[in-house]
């Protein structure tokens, strides 16, 4: 080892610190760092790793993204960080990214346009690899924007954007399945609370699973209440419906959040769950699980999802913009009657 002595403020490590300090050139520091593209006798590289760690070395990572031609970064836009299931799908992502050597930056958008268009050159500027989105934009804005040839991989949503290949849930089956459950129960008037989309146009596809099963049936359609996709979203809608002439006997949420605001403008009401009015939710987060009383609801595959996303991320074959609609459980616990 050399004698190189750095001082703490005496200024930022280099490579050439380390390199010295290990008796290398700066070349085989950058091969040990990159692994490659030459190889490295292995009392050599040990000499490397520990100059790095005794100079607590911190490589640059941009540097490295020109050598290397790849940043190991991709880029995630969520409409609502603060959501339990786009927290516990950016977290699953993150995992499956850091298992393939990739680093994961996540923006939120807040269900705003402008916000997520920015949120984008934001993340193109910062040359990551690939960008995941949860758009609020419609799939022409999507198509239009200027990305400067980096892939995109949409997330929660149905619908195609031509050359983007799109990983979801099959949220109209998985409604489907949540409302035949409800059904089954001996409802026959049942209720849908559904998140309000920023754009007016677009039909969720919950909202249609909804009227499938109802349909299927042979049962007409119960309440719908669009509201913001927040419990005090689906706390007002609820009081909504208890106010009518005659509630309905089981409500479907179309999220667990929209589902935990119904739970207390019931308890409010003092009705009881599931006796006066059941209730079955679709996302299948944490919150349902510790909920009172905890909900039955449509789970989504959070780790399938995270898992075929990056692979699609990372394949850079987004030529078909093909969509994978990806199965969901259902998970029974307390709020339907079972």
């Amino acid at each position: 080892m050399g004698s190189l002595q750095v001082q703490a403020g005496s200024g930022k490590v280099t490579r050439t610190d380390v390199a010295r300090y290990a008796g290398v050139s700066t070349a085989v520091v950058s091969y040990v760092i990159n692994g490659g593209p030459k190889p490295v006798a292995a009392a050599t590289a040990a000499r490397v790793r520990e100059a790095i760690k005794v100079l607590h070395y911190q490589p640059n990572a941009t540097a490295r993204a020109l050598t290397m031609g790849s940043a190991r970064l991709l880029g995630m836009i969520v409409p609502d960080s603060t959501n339990p299931y786009f927290a516990e799908l950016t977290d699953a992502i993150a995992q499956a990214a850091a298992a393939r050597g990739y680093a994961l930056l996540a923006a939120n958008s807040r269900t705003d346009a402008d916000t997520e268009r920015q949120n984008t050159l934001n993340l193109v500027s910062r040359q990551v690899d690939a960008i995941i989105l949860a758009t609020v934009l419609s799939p022409s804005e999507v198509a239009a924007m200027a990305v400067q040839g980096i892939p995109r991989v949409l997330v929660d949503q149905s619908s195609s954007v031509h050359g983007i290949p799109t990983i979801s849930t099959d949220f109209e089956q998985g409604a489907a399945i949540g409302v035949q459950h409800l059904i089954g129960h001996g409802h026959q008037d049942i209720a849908i609370l559904v998140g309000r989309d920023i754009d007016p146009s677009r039909v969720d596809p919950r909202h249609n699973g909804w009227k499938k099963a109802l349909r299927n049936a042979g049962l007409p359609e119960g309440p719908a209440e669009f509201t913001d996709f927040t419990r005090q979203g689906g706390y007002e809608a609820t009081r909504r419906l208890l106010e009518l002439p005659k509630p309905p006997t089981a409500i479907f949420a179309s999220s667990d959040l929209l589902a935990v605001g119904a739970l207390r403008a019931i308890h409010e009401a003092d009705l009881s769950i599931p006796d006066d009015i059941a209730v079955v939710s679709f996302d299948g987060t944490s919150e349902s699980e510790f909920s009172w009383p905890q909900l039955t609801t449509v789970r989504q595959p959070i780790s399938q999802i995270a898992e075929a996303v990056i692979e699609a991320a990372l394949s850079h074959d987004d030529s078909d913009g093909k969509i994978q609609l990806l199965g969901t459980e259902l998970i029974i616990r307390r709020s339907c009657g079972c």
